[in-house]
């Protein structure tokens, strides 16, 4: 009996691979370790080669000892807003996978913002113009390999996000999720399809881009992925944060997601793809028979990367600085890791990282819990840009300080809640392509995400220690964009 899915979260830093049984339980689980590279200032890639033997390692290793004739289907969450190039005949990359924090496209975003077109670009896409989101990075991609945009205009050539380059491996389809196309700033939010102005803006051939599907597809069925079956059905593609707040039960109302990791993404799902201030609008899943869920999201670029910066500075372990950070207080120093700018709600390309306030007896006790702090004073800067907040759901590998689970409470003045499980991209994935398929239903899954929660609250005292901490940090911010060059 097939009542089995295997899920598989393509992130950052590694791979993860679950098997899950129909009680929903985790039965098996795999990890596969990825590295990035930075050939040059604002650069950041991966060998895309790697990203998809990572993703078939992970496959095989959560398998071992499990009867493949009993997985239903594979559910799939992948890193958002990287890009990938790839051969439209052969299926291999033919440049390095560009990621993420990738700064590469910030002068076109410059000179497009300059001649006016950002207002334009937002309201079609929901997206301010930043080199985070993969347009400006197809476009840089474009002119290194393509300039003339002959092998694109073909087909010959294909770009995508993650998915669509994992999807074309694993199942042979040219096709992209709705949620990850989104942030392309390539796709018309209230249409959802590529939209034809931005494409010509953007200078990205509509031949060389996947067609775009539902989170639900369809997207094939797998075929040389061992030691799955051939035929085993791909049944729901993801972002890894709209997976995140799809395993959270996230559409309930006053709920917003934050994930702890490389980076932050704070979202929560909107009633309509109208704009928030100084926030993302972006689309969170769509499957069949349900229509489109929106969302309102913010994106910082510096979470948990801040502290393996600080530890690789240091000549230390993360884990150690987290364990400092627990022990000390920061005083008046200020870290703000405007590393390739800021991103969400201020969106300053040109600020620049500061710390400030430390004096000759600073010592790495002090700098750890400053960057530990600049996780939790970002994320409440977006939290302020929302209304109707009753919850903060975490998840991501910081979540699991308690430290940090307890600033942001307290910075915050709201009930921070983080369940037991950690590898919530796969779940939420899975959770969707289960309901595909009539595995579990949508009251069932909102009973799983209320089980094995902590809650941690504000402390009783912190009201007037908030005040001053925030009105520190938002010195430290407007020093960092003056720095850059920002007028006032």
């Amino acid at each position: 009996m097939t009542s089995h899915l295997l899920s598989v979260d393509q992130g950052t830093s590694s791979t993860k691979a679950l098997l899950i049984d129909a009680a929903g339980q985790v039965v098996a689980r795999s990890e596969v370790p990825l590295t990035q590279s930075h050939p040059g200032p604002g650069l950041v890639e991966q060998d895309a080669s790697a990203v998809l033997d990572s993703v078939r390692r992970a496959i095989a290793s959560c398998m071992e000892g499990s009867d493949p004739a009993g997985v239903a289907g594979l559910a799939l969450s992948t890193q958002r807003e990287s890009v990938v190039a790839w051969d439209g005949r052969t299926g291999e990359p033919v440049a390095p996978l560009v990621g993420w924090q990738d700064r590469r496209g910030g002068p076109l975003a410059e000179r497009l913002a300059l001649e006016g077109h950002g207002a334009e670009v937002r309201r079609r896409t929901g997206l301010p113009l930043d080199p985070m989101f993969s347009a400006l990075k197809m476009a840089s991609v474009l002119d290194a390999y393509d300039p003339g945009r002959v092998r694109a205009r073909s087909g010959a050539l294909r770009l995508g996000t993650v998915d669509a380059f994992l999807v074309q491996a694993l199942t042979g389809q040219h096709v992209t999720e709705i949620g990850n196309a989104s942030r392309t700033q390539l796709l018309g939010l209230t249409t959802g399809d590529w939209d034809g102005e931005l494409l010509s803006l953007f200078d990205v051939p509509r031949q060389a881009l996947p067609q775009v599907v539902s989170s639900t597809g369809p997207f094939g069925s797998l075929r040389g992925v061992a030691p799955l079956l051939d035929g085993t059905p791909l049944l729901a593609v993801m972002g890894d944060s709209h997976a995140a707040l799809f395993a959270h039960a996230g559409w309930r109302p006053g709920i917003v997601k934050v994930t702890y990791g490389t980076g932050s993404s704070v979202m929560t799902v909107a009633d309509s793809p109208e704009a928030a201030d100084r926030l993302c609008t972006t689309i969170a899943w769509s499957a069949d028979g349900d229509g489109v869920t929106y969302a309102h999201e913010a994106n910082i670029r510096s979470a948990g990367r801040t502290l393996t910066w600080l530890a690789d500075l240091l000549d230390t372990a993360p884990e150690e600085l987290i364990r400092l950070a627990g022990d000390s207080d920061a005083g008046e120093l200020t870290l703000v890791p405007a590393f390739g700018g800021i991103g969400a709600p201020w969106w300053d390309a040109r600020a620049v990282p500061v710390l400030a306030g430390f004096g000759l007896g600073t010592g790495r006790a002090e700098l750890a819990r400053a960057a530990m702090e600049s996780v939790a004073f970002q994320v409440t800067d977006v939290l302020a840009a929302l209304t109707g907040v009753r919850e903060i759901v975490a998840d991501g590998g910081l979540s699991r300080s308690d430290t940090l689970m307890q600033l942001q409470a307290d910075l915050a003045a709201v009930a921070v809640v983080r369940t037991s499980h950690h590898e919530l991209s796969a779940a939420g994935a899975a959770h969707l392509a289960g309901l595909g398929i009539g595995l579990w239903s949508s009251d069932a899954l909102e009973e799983r995400a209320r089980d094995g929660l902590r809650t941690t609250r504000p402390a009783r005292d912190g009201s007037a220690r908030r005040g001053a901490a925030l009105a520190r940090w938002h010195r430290g911010v407007e020093a960092a964009r003056g720095l850059g060059g920002h007028v006032r």
